[in-house]
């Protein structure tokens, strides 16, 4: 039984998932401030660039944890579905504490690698786990709201992290960086419990047979659910709509979802699956980690700020990376997904080209210029890039497949995260401002992919979603409000029908006699 219900417990899951993607956060940025620190390079001097130690050492100390992320996704590909979503995400929180533990308590480099390994595991089991379990229990028109609610907490949990290795620069201990990385524990613990008292997904419940416990999941998650039953036709509509789109999905899956993933059948299993992982590949290879791991060392190295003038301007670019990320809680559910996407990409091959002129001067004034761009770069990321390729997997992927889907999507976010934070400190070294030029050029190739094939999810439920794909041809745009004879109309043209304005009228019409 849940605890609230209507809109409290739509913001206590919100909360929960925050949290849990704050912890992710935090993660993300922790290593970035104590690798220029006194104190942490004193302890591990293998790895510091400053005294000759090793950069390939060091990008392997910092994302190593991606590898323990990547095997985390892999874990929930394999049991996710089994377990179901609110047990992989509290042992996801126990796993990473432990590994929050090995790593404060490190004093070698071999049991810092093994704690990062660890908490990357755990977190490779949450960041699987909770968009999809997040986006189940929210409402259509407010799923997208809900979810960049989420990725905007994840980035107060990396500003949060810079502003914490800043005031703990000014310890001369090795406090000075023990705290820092014990302090992720904090928010596993909050995400824990919080997780205990949040009710599990409806529909992976109505999947596991469980019908009576997804009703009431799905009536305590209506807005208006204190003034009705549980029997209410809105709740048994939803009911069945899941469950009609459950069966059908199983049909298409033949029983086996991993291996229907790889086929494009009737409902694009195949095509969607790719899609989920597409996103995130472009969301780790715009650059963006570059920045989140690597923003002091940009400004001392790069930009040339001294190191306590680079940890306070990381600190500010974060701050404004985190108000950034507030942007799209109220534009996404209105403007949609692929604007949004290709605002992101033409925002950031600008910044990454004009970085690397700027970087390439070495005066005083590129170096301004420079540090501008790493905060816009962060604002059209957080604009544009942040939340959807987290939220697309779960979208996309129908519920047959959901749970494996989203799990190749996050293992890939981590491999292609791990290759960015391994080669970043070595190109720095060997070829400097040309870095940059890199990432500019991958941000070009995306527009034409987004605009090309990633179908528009806005304002649809997740069982409506599957018009997009499951007609002749896979649509851009579907809208509930056309019903399916006008999605079919819409698909014919796409096939290069030549419709004229009549039938388009009699489609309406038809649409029209039946509401």
């Amino acid at each position: 039984m849940t605890i609230l219900i209507g809109a409290p417990l739509s913001w206590l899951i919100t909360a929960t998932a925050g949290s849990g993607f704050l912890l992710f956060g935090y993660d993300q940025g922790v290593m970035s401030g104590l690798l220029t620190g006194k104190s942490f390079n004193d302890r591990f001097p293998e790895i510091d660039t400053a005294r000759d130690g090793s950069a390939s050492l060091q990008g392997t100390v910092v994302a190593i944890y991606e590898i323990g992320c990547f095997f985390g996704s892999i874990f929930c590909f394999l049991m996710g579905e089994r377990l179901g979503r609110r047990k992989c995400i509290m042992l996801g929180c126990i796993i990473l504490s432990i590994g929050a533990t090995l790593q404060a308590s490190s004093y070698g480099i071999p049991q810092l690698i093994v704690g990062r390994i660890v908490a990357g595991l755990g977190n490779g089991m949450n960041t699987s786990t909770i968009p999809v379990w997040h986006s189940e229990l929210m409402q259509a028109h407010n799923r997208g709201k809900g979810l960049c609610v989420e990725l905007a907490i994840n980035i107060f949990g990396v500003a949060l992290s810079y502003w914490v290795d800043y005031g703990f620069s000014f310890i001369h201990s090795e406090a000075q960086f023990r705290f820092p990385l014990a302090f992720q524990i904090a928010f596993a613990v909050v995400t824990f419990i919080g997780i205990t008292i949040c009710p599990e997904s409806p529909r992976w419940l109505l999947a596991h047979d469980q019908p009576e416990e997804a009703r009431h999941v799905l009536w305590a998650l209506e807005d208006n659910a204190s003034s009705i039953n549980e029997n209410n036709d809105a709740v048994s509509h939803k009911v069945l709509e899941i469950e009609e789109a459950l069966r059908e999905e199983r049909e298409a899956s033949r029983g086996n979802p991993k291996k229907a993933m790889l086929k494009n059948g009737p409902q694009r299993f195949l095509t969607r699956t790719i899609l989920g992982i597409g996103g995130q590949f472009m969301q780790q290879l715009c650059g963006i980690n570059l920045i989140t791991y690597y923003a002091p060392v940009i400004m001392e190295q790069s930009v040339g700020l001294s190191h306590n003038v680079a940890l306070l301007v990381a600190g500010f670019n974060g701050i404004a990376y985190f108000l950034s990320s507030l942007v799209p809680i109220w534009i996404i559910d209105r403007l949609g997904r692929r604007p949004l996407m290709l605002f992101a990409v033409i925002g950031q091959c600008a910044c990454m080209a004009i970085l690397a002129g700027t970087v390439s001067t070495g005066t005083a004034t590129g170096g301004i210029i420079a540090t501008v761009m790493l905060f816009l770069f962060n604002f059209f990321f957080a604009v544009g890039l942040l939340a959807i390729p987290w939220l697309l997997p779960a979208e996309y992927a129908p519920l047959a497949i959901r749970t494996p889907a989203a799990s190749l999507a996050s293992a890939s976010n981590w491999i292609f995260t791990f290759l960015v934070v391994e080669i970043t400190p070595v190109s720095i070294k060997s070829i400097q401002w040309r870095t940059y030029i890199y990432f500019s050029i991958f941000n070009f190739c995306f527009i034409p992919l987004i605009w090309f094939f990633y179908p528009e999810t806005q304002n649809l439920s997740l069982e409506q979603i599957d018009k997009l794909f499951s007609g002749e041809k896979m649509l851009l745009h579907w809208k509930p409000s056309m019903g399916e004879p006008e999605a079919i109309y819409e698909r014919r043209q796409s096939e290069g029908g030549h419709g004229s304005g009549n039938e388009k009228e009699s489609v309406e019409a038809s649409h029209i006699d039946k509401t």
